[in-house]
Protein backbone atom coordinates (compact mmCIF):
# COMPACT_ATOMS: atom_id res chain seq x y z
CA UNK A 1 0.00 0.00 0.00
CA UNK A 2 1.42 3.47 -0.94
CA UNK A 3 0.55 6.50 1.83
CA UNK A 4 -2.80 7.58 -0.35
CA UNK A 5 -4.18 3.64 1.07
CA UNK A 6 -3.63 2.69 -3.08
CA UNK A 7 -1.77 -0.02 -4.27
CA UNK A 8 0.89 0.65 -5.18
CA UNK A 9 1.67 0.56 -9.38
CA UNK A 10 4.76 -1.54 -9.11
CA UNK A 11 3.01 -4.44 -7.38
CA UNK A 12 3.67 -7.44 -9.35
CA UNK A 13 4.80 -5.71 -12.41
CA UNK A 14 7.02 -7.58 -14.25
CA UNK A 15 9.46 -7.06 -16.93
CA UNK A 16 12.28 -8.26 -19.01
CA UNK A 17 16.05 -6.67 -18.34
CA UNK A 18 18.79 -7.58 -20.73
CA UNK A 19 22.53 -7.04 -19.85
CA UNK A 20 24.57 -7.41 -23.58
CA UNK A 21 28.17 -6.93 -24.28
CA UNK A 22 30.03 -7.27 -27.70
CA UNK A 23 33.68 -7.15 -28.60
CA UNK A 24 36.77 -8.10 -30.78
CA UNK A 25 40.03 -9.66 -29.96
CA UNK A 26 41.46 -7.44 -33.68
CA UNK A 27 38.94 -5.12 -34.88
CA UNK A 28 37.91 -5.98 -37.65
CA UNK A 29 38.79 -9.77 -36.38
CA UNK A 30 36.86 -12.60 -34.42
CA UNK A 31 34.38 -11.06 -32.69
CA UNK A 32 31.87 -12.31 -30.02
CA UNK A 33 28.55 -11.02 -27.83
CA UNK A 34 27.04 -12.41 -24.60
CA UNK A 35 23.56 -11.48 -23.03
CA UNK A 36 22.21 -11.98 -19.32
CA UNK A 37 18.32 -12.21 -20.09
CA UNK A 38 15.94 -11.43 -16.81
CA UNK A 39 12.36 -11.32 -15.97
CA UNK A 40 12.02 -9.42 -12.88
CA UNK A 41 9.00 -8.72 -11.07
CA UNK A 42 9.10 -5.71 -9.02
CA UNK A 43 7.28 -4.74 -5.79
CA UNK A 44 6.83 -2.36 -3.30
CA UNK A 45 9.97 -4.45 -1.27
CA UNK A 46 12.04 -4.17 -4.44
CA UNK A 47 13.00 -6.84 -6.89
CA UNK A 48 12.68 -10.45 -7.67
CA UNK A 49 14.65 -12.42 -10.41
CA UNK A 50 11.82 -14.96 -11.54
CA UNK A 51 13.85 -16.32 -14.30
CA UNK A 52 17.29 -16.12 -16.04
CA UNK A 53 19.09 -16.95 -18.59
CA UNK A 54 22.19 -16.76 -20.62
CA UNK A 55 23.04 -16.88 -24.77
CA UNK A 56 26.54 -15.87 -26.12
CA UNK A 57 27.73 -15.94 -29.84
CA UNK A 58 31.10 -15.43 -31.92
CA UNK A 59 31.88 -15.02 -35.46
CA UNK A 60 35.53 -15.16 -37.16
CA UNK A 61 35.72 -11.73 -38.88
CA UNK A 62 33.72 -9.38 -37.71
CA UNK A 63 33.74 -6.32 -35.49
CA UNK A 64 33.04 -4.38 -32.22
CA UNK A 65 29.91 -2.49 -32.97
CA UNK A 66 28.67 -5.78 -35.00
CA UNK A 67 29.05 -8.02 -31.88
CA UNK A 68 27.05 -5.39 -29.91
CA UNK A 69 24.09 -5.05 -32.40
CA UNK A 70 24.41 -8.67 -32.99
CA UNK A 71 23.93 -9.08 -29.14
CA UNK A 72 20.58 -7.10 -28.60
CA UNK A 73 19.36 -8.66 -31.99
CA UNK A 74 19.81 -11.98 -30.32
CA UNK A 75 18.88 -11.32 -26.98
CA UNK A 76 15.10 -9.37 -28.32
CA UNK A 77 14.62 -12.79 -30.26
CA UNK A 78 14.49 -14.73 -27.20
CA UNK A 79 11.77 -13.46 -25.74
CA UNK A 80 8.74 -14.77 -26.18
CA UNK A 81 5.97 -12.01 -24.50
CA UNK A 82 5.97 -9.60 -26.34
CA UNK A 83 3.74 -7.38 -24.54
CA UNK A 84 6.08 -7.32 -21.80
CA UNK A 85 8.07 -4.27 -20.88
CA UNK A 86 11.97 -4.78 -22.06
CA UNK A 87 15.26 -2.77 -20.98
CA UNK A 88 17.75 -3.27 -22.79
CA UNK A 89 21.57 -2.26 -20.49
CA UNK A 90 24.51 -1.59 -22.47
CA UNK A 91 27.81 -0.52 -22.52
CA UNK A 92 27.71 0.29 -26.33
CA UNK A 93 27.23 4.39 -26.48
CA UNK A 94 26.98 2.92 -30.52
CA UNK A 95 23.96 1.05 -29.66
CA UNK A 96 22.13 2.66 -27.21
CA UNK A 97 22.76 6.25 -28.73
CA UNK A 98 21.84 4.69 -32.08
CA UNK A 99 18.30 2.97 -30.74
CA UNK A 100 17.88 6.18 -28.56
CA UNK A 101 18.78 9.34 -31.06
CA UNK A 102 19.71 8.64 -34.05
CA UNK A 103 17.43 5.84 -35.61
CA UNK A 104 14.34 7.83 -36.43
CA UNK A 105 16.73 10.21 -37.91
CA UNK A 106 18.71 7.86 -40.19
CA UNK A 107 14.98 6.40 -41.49
CA UNK A 108 13.72 9.73 -42.60
CA UNK A 109 16.36 10.16 -44.50
CA UNK A 110 16.24 7.14 -46.03
CA UNK A 111 18.81 5.04 -43.91
CA UNK A 112 21.61 7.85 -44.53
CA UNK A 113 23.63 9.66 -41.29
CA UNK A 114 23.73 13.09 -40.93
CA UNK A 115 26.14 13.73 -43.44
CA UNK A 116 24.01 11.79 -46.02
CA UNK A 117 26.44 8.78 -46.32
CA UNK A 118 25.07 5.29 -45.70
CA UNK A 119 24.29 4.05 -42.57
CA UNK A 120 27.23 1.61 -41.26
CA UNK A 121 26.18 -1.78 -40.43
CA UNK A 122 23.02 -0.99 -42.10
CA UNK A 123 21.62 -4.65 -42.11
CA UNK A 124 21.66 -5.18 -38.39
CA UNK A 125 20.30 -1.79 -37.53
CA UNK A 126 17.66 -2.15 -39.98
CA UNK A 127 17.12 -5.76 -38.26
CA UNK A 128 17.45 -4.28 -35.07
CA UNK A 129 14.89 -2.14 -35.56
CA UNK A 130 12.16 -4.86 -37.07
CA UNK A 131 13.23 -7.47 -33.66
CA UNK A 132 12.32 -4.00 -31.56
CA UNK A 133 8.97 -2.81 -32.99
CA UNK A 134 7.29 -6.05 -32.25
CA UNK A 135 7.52 -4.93 -28.48
CA UNK A 136 4.99 -2.45 -27.01
CA UNK A 137 7.81 -0.81 -24.87
CA UNK A 138 11.37 -0.95 -24.66
CA UNK A 139 14.12 1.18 -23.32
CA UNK A 140 17.65 1.50 -24.18
CA UNK A 141 20.04 2.41 -20.77
CA UNK A 142 23.79 2.64 -21.24
CA UNK A 143 26.36 1.99 -18.51
CA UNK A 144 30.10 2.73 -18.46
CA UNK A 145 31.85 -0.96 -19.38
CA UNK A 146 34.38 -2.75 -16.86
CA UNK A 147 33.01 -0.25 -13.84
CA UNK A 148 32.24 -3.17 -11.65
CA UNK A 149 28.34 -3.81 -12.98
CA UNK A 150 27.87 -7.62 -12.13
CA UNK A 151 25.42 -8.40 -14.95
CA UNK A 152 27.61 -6.20 -17.17
CA UNK A 153 30.79 -8.18 -16.60
CA UNK A 154 29.05 -11.51 -16.60
CA UNK A 155 27.77 -10.25 -20.16
CA UNK A 156 31.68 -9.89 -21.23
CA UNK A 157 32.54 -13.35 -19.87
CA UNK A 158 30.29 -14.45 -22.35
CA UNK A 159 31.41 -12.66 -24.66
CA UNK A 160 34.61 -13.50 -24.08
CA UNK A 161 34.02 -17.52 -23.71
CA UNK A 162 32.45 -17.68 -27.12
CA UNK A 163 35.16 -16.11 -28.74
CA UNK A 164 37.44 -18.69 -26.82
CA UNK A 165 35.56 -21.11 -28.09
CA UNK A 166 35.79 -20.51 -31.69
CA UNK A 167 39.23 -19.80 -31.28
CA UNK A 168 39.64 -22.92 -30.54
CA UNK A 169 37.67 -24.70 -33.26
CA UNK A 170 39.60 -22.64 -35.50
CA UNK A 171 42.93 -23.77 -34.76
CA UNK A 172 41.74 -27.53 -34.35
CA UNK A 173 40.78 -27.49 -37.58
CA UNK A 174 44.29 -25.22 -38.86
CA UNK A 175 46.05 -27.96 -37.02
CA UNK A 176 44.34 -30.69 -39.33
CA UNK A 177 45.02 -29.29 -42.56
CA UNK A 178 48.84 -30.15 -44.00
CA UNK A 179 51.27 -27.41 -44.74
CA UNK A 180 50.47 -27.85 -48.18
CA UNK A 181 46.82 -26.75 -47.55
CA UNK A 182 45.67 -30.24 -48.15
CA UNK A 183 43.42 -31.79 -45.50
CA UNK A 184 45.16 -34.28 -43.48
CA UNK A 185 43.25 -38.07 -43.29
CA UNK A 186 42.55 -38.56 -39.34
CA UNK A 187 41.70 -41.74 -38.63
CA UNK A 188 39.34 -42.70 -35.30
CA UNK A 189 38.82 -45.33 -32.99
Amino acid sequence: MSETGTENSLTNARRYRIHTDGGCRRNPGLGGWGAVLQIVESNADGETIVKEAETKGAEPQTTNNRMELIAAIKSLECLSDKSMPVTVVSDSEYLVKGMNEWINGWIRRGWRNGKGKPVENLDLWQQLDTVAQVFHEIRWEWIKGHAGHPLNERADQLANAAMDALEAKLKARRKLRSPQGRAVMVKTA
